[in-house]
């Protein structure tokens, strides 16, 4: 788990690379204080939901951690204000309307999502899975919006290009947590 310091670092670091992406000023260089980097956990993955009066604005990520924690969150941050494909890259005068959320995933977990209790509303993000085709949606997307459990898994397959039900038809599953914390 992240301590408050480190979690404040964190959306300084998307912040700051979110603004010099915006502004054309190239990457800004990820900055932490020296205490919150020698304890940062390392992450399966990490997600940079970006939101415009609250409606999201852009939100991209990776399942795969390659670099430190510090340097995914700056690079999804640039990414998710100027290369998610469902919309416009944000604009300078945007800047002052915009929230962040970062989420720091943990393990996936192949499931049988038939199984009672194989899906908790609010804990779990799932992953669906069939050949090259993937889709994910974060713990809190099905929360918000207040969706059964059946419903979370058919827009995580939606999301994937796949049938509402391929998860009931040999599509694989995933489950997985996430620290998810914003400004």
């Amino acid at each position: 788990m992240l301590a408050e310091a480190q979690r404040a670092d964190l959306l300084r670091v998307a912040r700051e690379s979110m603004t010099a992406q915006v502004l054309r000023r190239g990457p800004a260089a990820p900055d932490l204080a020296a205490d919150a980097t020698t304890t940062l956990p390392d992450a399966s993955g990490v997600f940079v939901t970006i939101k415009r009066r609250g409606e999201l604005r852009g939100c991209l990520g990776t399942l795969e951690c390659r670099a430190g924690l510090t340097q995914e969150i700056a690079r999804y941050a640039r990414d998710s204000a100027s290369r998610d494909p469902r919309f416009p890259p944000i604009a300078p005068g945007e800047l002052q309307d915009l929230s962040l959320e970062i989420s720091v995933l943990g393990p996936l977990q192949a499931i049988d999502p038939v199984e009672a209790g194989a899906v908790v509303i609010g804990r779990d993000g799932l992953v669906v899975e069939d050949g090259p085709r993937r889709g994910l949606l974060l713990p809190q997307v099905a929360a918000e919006r207040s969706w059964t459990v059946e419903h979370f898994l058919g827009q995580t397959c939606h999301k994937a290009g796949l049938a509402p039900d391929a998860w009931r038809h040999g599509a694989r599953v995933y489950r997985f947590e996430a620290e998810v914390f914003g400004d």
